[in-house]
């Protein structure tokens, strides 16, 4: 669904009558108690994540964020679904409205939240937050570029520099941090911020080196909390915490599971559950575009038509989500409106007959079974990606061996650690590597993240922030910025479409599978749960709208 202007209130106030549980209304009374019971979720990045407290919601790889409690404690403006219907609900504002090209929010503060020791929730929170972020540069990790915000009425007005269309995520979903206490913070960016006070559903019970609890409030602003207790805990791996679904000692997650259905779903076929939301962001075989072999156009191209994607899917992921089949790397069917006519019916096919054409008239030639180059040097590169990411380190393996058998390029397979992997791909130090790109309600995030010359001109200590594979095209660039400040969808569409014509055509990345957003659960003690046949979130817990998930949650009885 194409986004357009909107306004949104009592379309929303009723899906949190339903989500609250309690039939609360917007601003109305609490529930005065919880239910019982408790939930555990877990993820599987070492307890290092827990050796020292931080809740400040800024920072990413602190325990709040990392682990995710703090999604229970901090809430946004609004949610922002990135499958289902893309629709926005609003949840710390009761109404938020666009104006025509999307340089200016108008959102109106929900009455009667406070914050959980008990001060009121007002709009000079809400300005106190995004001034702290417009005056932090730091912290403006969306880029939010605001110019402006004020009080109109019992209203906040926000003005950016830029078009927020295809940001909208990145300034609704904010989290709010009370003036009172931050106000007195002197560096925000590292203040671990150990009295988290928050206006969502929980607050923090206990925190040590084996987990954290949360416990629900009394007085949340959304009704009566469904789930009286929270346990946040770290696994080592992907084994150790998919041991504890199995065993139940885990309830809810975010890992890729090989063979889904045998090792998880057939432990407990009636309860668990895992649903992989299809979402538009595809898996890519990211290529640095300024170095051998992969600035010369005829490779990159001829590797993209001797892909196996449907290896891909069955073999590295395991069919978690569709094959991917589009050559615009758009995934379907989730992005069926958005692909230009001229490429509604080309789909992806192995083509290894002209992929060797493609080489043989741009020069390659073959010595035996090996490729050369135009300059006469066998073609040769790695592709790489960290150990212990097994669903994507078999993805490049897969990759590798059908271009050694199908080209005679020789291609070979690394796999450093993940930070040195982060590392190689900042600085360019890298030949190909499979990588994921940004996820919206439109596509533009899919171009955005390998087509983007900005992000080269913006480069800090020859590092970027995307567009890994420094793909440099002026046009591309151009048509990018076209379509985040464009007014209408028409321009919108024709830039979108020009985006693919030269994405298909110049091969600036190799598109190979989508990228699901995973989640496992069970049903056994709530149900409520988003699910291939709900959409109204993805089952991830460590995203914004896990508190909408939470609230949503009904006690089996």
């Amino acid at each position: 669904m194409k986004l357009k202007k909107y306004l949104i209130a009592g379309v929303a106030i009723a899906a949190l009558s339903a989500m609250a549980l309690t039939g609360c209304s917007s601003g109305g009374t609490s529930a005065s108690t919880t239910s019982g019971g408790s939930l555990t979720i877990a993820k599987p990045d070492g307890s290092g994540v827990l050796s020292a407290q931080i809740n400040n919601p800024f920072i990413g790889n602190g325990s709040g964020m990392n682990l995710a409690y703090a999604r229970m404690i901090y809430e946004p403006l609004a949610m922002v679904n990135p499958v289902g219907k893309n629709e926005t609900t609003p949840w710390l504002a009761s109404k938020v409205e666009w104006n025509g090209d999307y340089t200016q929010l108008t959102v109106t503060p929900r009455k009667d939240v406070k914050w959980n020791d008990g001060k009121p929730f007002t709009a000079d929170d809400i300005i106190f937050t995004f001034n702290l972020i417009k005056n932090t540069p730091a912290l403006d990790l969306g880029g939010l570029k605001l110019t402006d915000i004020k009080k109109d009425g019992d209203n906040v007005v926000m003005t950016f520099g830029e078009s927020k269309f295809v940001k909208q995520g990145d300034v609704l979903q904010v989290p709010i941090v009370p003036e009172h206490q931050w106000k007195s913070i002197a560096d925000p960016t590292k203040d671990p911020v150990k009295d988290a006070i928050g206006t969502g559903p929980y607050t923090i019970k206990t925190f040590s080196s084996q987990g954290v609890v949360l416990q629900a409030r009394t007085d949340y602003w959304g009704g009566k909390v469904p789930v009286a207790q929270l346990k946040y805990l770290e696994y080592n791996d992907n084994t150790g915490l998919l041991r504890a679904l199995q065993s139940g000692d885990a309830d809810w997650a975010q890992i890729f599971i090989t063979d889904f259905k045998i090792n998880y779903v057939d432990k407990d076929p009636k309860h668990n559950v895992f649903w992989g939301a299809n979402v538009l962001s595809p898996d890519m075989i990211l290529v640095n575009t300024t170095k051998a072999p992969f600035d010369n156009v005829a490779l990159r191209k001829a590797v993209n038509m001797v892909v196996d994607r449907k290896a891909h899917a069955e073999t590295a992921r395991s069919n978690a989500g569709p094959e991917l089949t589009s050559i615009t790397g758009i995934p379907q069917p989730t992005g069926d409106q958005y692909i230009a006519p001229e490429y509604k019916d080309k789909k992806f096919s192995i083509d290894v007959e002209g992929a060797r054409k493609v080489l043989s008239d741009a020069g390659y030639t073959w010595k035996g079974d090996a490729l050369i180059d135009p300059k006469g040097t066998p073609v040769s590169f790695t592709l790489q990606d960290p150990q212990g990411w097994n669903d994507y380190v078999t993805g490049i393996q897969l990759v590798a061996t059908q271009v050694k058998k199908t080209l005679g390029a020789d291609a070979k397979v690394a796999t450093p650690d993940a930070d040195t992997w982060l590392t190689n791909m900042a600085t360019g130090n890298f030949e190909a590597a499979l990588h994921w790109t940004g996820s919206g309600t439109n596509p533009w995030h899919i171009y955005d993240d390998v087509m983007n010359g900005a992000y080269l001109e913006q480069a800090a200590d020859g590092k970027v922030s995307d567009n890994f594979g420094r793909y440099n095209n002026p046009e591309a660039t151009a048509l990018l910025k076209q379509y985040a400040q464009a007014s209408d969808d028409a321009a919108r569409t024709d830039a979108l479409n020009k985006l693919q014509k030269i994405f298909v055509e110049d091969v600036p990345a190799i598109p190979i599978g989508t990228h699901p957003m995973l989640g496992e659960y069970n049903t056994r003690t709530y149900t409520g749960w988003p699910s291939e046949s709900d959409q109204y979130a993805t089952a991830d817990p460590t995203q914004p709208t896990a508190v909408q998930v939470l609230m949503k949650l009904k006690p089996v009885k």
